[in-house]
C-alpha cells in the first residue's frame, strides 16, 4: 500500500495517534488535570484536521473505504465526541482524576471512536465485524465506570451481555449470507445475493443485532437502564455518536448489499417504526429521572429515523443523515444542561428542575431549545429533520405511516413539555442554586446550541448532503 493509500485512513491514523499520545503521556506526566486538558486540545486539533477534503478511494482489497460522504459523517461523530469531552471535563477533573482514571475514560472514549470509524468505512462484513466490536467494548467499560456505585456496575453488565448476544446474533446472519453467496465484501454479495429462505434468515439476524445498537424496538430494554447506571458523557455517546454511526451503515447495507429484500425491508421497517415510535413516547411519559427520560426520548427518535430508510434512495439518505447531524447537536444540548446540573448538585431528576429558571435561566433555555428542537417545533432544526423524514415516507405513497408519526409527535411534545413546566411555571421551596460554570462547559453548550440554530437555518447544509448522497 503506497503513500495514497495510508492518506485515505487519515481520520483513522491521526485519532489513534491521538490515543497513543495521551497513553505516553500518561507515564510520564504527573500532572493529571493537565493531561485532560491536553486530550481536550489533541482531540480539536484532530477535529480541525478532519474537514481537510479528503479524496474517495479503498485499501486492503476493498475491506476499508472512504467517500465524501463518509468522511463528512466522521466529522459529525468527531464534532459530537468533542461536545461530549467539553461537556465531561469537569466531571472528570473532579471525580476520575483522584481515581486515577480520568486519562483512562478518554482513551477508551476515542478508541471506541475509532471502531465506529472502521465499521462506517468498511466494505466488508469482516471489517465491519471487527469495527463493531472495537467500539462496543470499550463502551462497555465506561458504562461501569463509576465503580463506587452499584448501579454503574449492574448497567455495565447489562450492557456486555446485551452487547455479546447482538454481536452473536449479528455474526451469525453474516455467516449464513456467506453461505448463499460465498464472500463477505459489500459490492460481490450486492452482486450475488439472491432471494432465499436461508439468504432472508440471514438478513433479520443481522438486522436484529444493529438494531440493538440503534435500540429498535423489540431490541431497546437495555436502553434506559444502562443510560441511567452510566455516568452522563457516556449516557449522551451512546445516544448520538453509538446510535449514529449504527444507523448510518444499517442504512447503506439495506440500500446496497441487501438490495434483492427491499420488498420485505419495507414492511419490517414499516412495523418496527411504529412500534420504536409509539412505545419509546408512551414509555417517556412515565419517567421521571432525565437520564431515562432521554433514553426512551432516543428509542422513539430511532422511530423517526426509519421513516427516512423507507425511502430507499438518495432522498432517504440524505433526509436520514441530515436528521442524524441535528439529533447530535440537539441531543447533546440537552445532556449538557443535565451534565452541568449532575456536576454541581447531583441532581437528576425531572422533579428537581422545578424554577430552573429563577435560579439558572441560561440552562433552561438551552434545554427549551432543546427539548422543541427534539419535539420539532418551528423554527427550530428538528422541526426541519423531522419534515424532511416525513417528506421521505410520503415519497412513497406511506401516508397512514406519515400521520402515525405525526401523532407520535404530539405525543412527544407533551411529555418534553412537562420539563419546560418544571424549569418555567412550577416553584421549588428548595430549587436548584446558581452556580457558575467552567469554560469548558460553556464551550461544550456553545457548539450544541450554535449546531441546532445554524443547521436550521442554513438550509444549504441540506442540499450539500444531498449532493453527497448519490450512490
Amino acid at each position: 500500500m503506497d503513500l495514497g493509500g495510508f492518506l485515505l485512513m487519515r481520520q483513522e491514523l491521526v485519532l489513534l495517534a491521538v490515543i497513543l499520545l495521551l497513553v505516553i503521556f500518561e507515564i510520564f506526566i504527573k500532572n493529571k488535570r493537565s493531561l485532560v486538558n491536553m486530550g481536550l486540545v489533541l482531540f480539536a486539533l484532530h477535529t480541525l484536521v478532519g474537514f481537510i477534503p479528503l479524496v474517495q478511494g479503498e485499501v486492503f482489497g476493498g475491506m476499508f473505504h472512504t467517500t465524501q460522504l463518509i468522511h463528512m459523517f466522521k466529522n459529525v461523530l468527531n464534532v459530537g465526541v468533542l461536545i461530549i469531552l467539553l461537556q465531561s471535563a469537569d466531571w472528570i477533573k473532579n471525580e476520575l482524576i483522584d481515581q486515577h482514571k480520568s486519562t483512562e475514560f478518554i482513551v477508551l472514549m476515542l478508541s471506541s471512536l475509532l471502531g465506529m470509524y472502521f465499521m462506517i468505512s468498511a466494505g466488508d462484513f469482516l471489517m465491519f465485524f471487527l469495527g463493531l466490536e472495537l467500539s462496543a467494548l470499550p463502551i462497555a467499560a465506561l458504562v461501569a465506570f463509576e465503580t463506587t456505585k452499584r448501579v454503574s456496575a449492574e448497567a455495565g453488565i447489562k450492557f456486555i451481555l446485551s452487547a455479546a448476544l447482538a454481536s452473536g446474533t449479528s455474526v451469525f446472519g453474516v455467516s449464513l449470507i456467506y453461505a448463499t453467496t460465498g464472500s463477505i465484501y459489500f459490492e460481490e454479495v450486492a452482486s450475488m445475493l439472491t432471494y432465499s429462505n436461508l439468504s432472508l434468515v440471514g438478513f433479520i439476524f443481522f438486522f436484529a443485532g444493529l438494531a440493538f445498537k440503534i435500540s429498535l424496538v423489540p431490541f431497546h430494554f437495555w436502553t434506559a437502564d444502562v443510560y441511567e447506571g452510566a455516568p452522563i458523557g457516556v449516557a449522551s455517546y451512546l445516544s448520538v455518536i453509538s446510535k449514529g454511526s449504527a444507523a448510518f451503515i444499517l442504512m447503506i447495507i439495506l440500500f446496497t448489499v441487501m438490495k434483492p429484500f427491499e420488498l420485505i425491508t419495507g414492511q419490517l421497517l414499516y412495523i418496527v417504526s411504529i412500534a420504536t415510535m409509539f412505545i419509546g413516547n408512551l414509555f417517556a411519559l412515565r419517567q421521571k429521572n432525565m437520564k431515562r427520560f432521554l433514553a426512551f426520548s432516543s428509542i422513539a427518535q430511532a422511530g423517526f429515523i426509519l421513516l427516512g430508510f423507507l425511502s430507499n434512495d438518495q432522498l432517504g439518505i440524505s433526509t436520514v443523515i441530515y436528521f442524524i447531524t441535528i439529533y447530535v447537536f440537539t441531543n447533546l444540548a440537552a445532556f449538557g444542561v443535565i451534565q452541568a446540573i449532575s456536576t454541581k448538585t447531583g441532581k437528576e431528576n425531572m422533579d428537581d428542575y422545578n424554577g430552573l429558571y429563577r435560579t439558572n435561566p441560561k440552562l433552561s433555555l438551552i434545554m427549551l431549545l432543546a427539548l422543541f428542537s427534539l419535539a420539532g417545533i418551528p423554527p427550530i432544526a428538528g422541526f426541519f429533520g423531522k419534515f424532511f423524514l416525513f417528506t421521505a415516507a410520503a415519497s412513497q405513497e406511506l401516508y397512514f405511516l406519515v400521520f402515525l408519526a405525526v401523532v407520535n409527535v404530539t405525543i412527544s411534545l407533551y411529555y418534553y413539555l412537562l420539563v419546560v413546566r418544571a424549569m418555567f411555571l412550577r416553584k421549588s421551596d428548595n430549587p436548584i442554586p446558581y452556580f457558575e460554570n467552567n469554560f469548558t462547559m460553556k464551550l461544550g453548550l456553545a457548539i450544541a446550541v450554535i449546531g441546532v440554530l445554524f443547521i436550521g437555518v442554513y438550509s444549504p447544509i441540506y442540499e450539500y448532503i444531498y449532493q453527497l448522497s448519490i450512490f
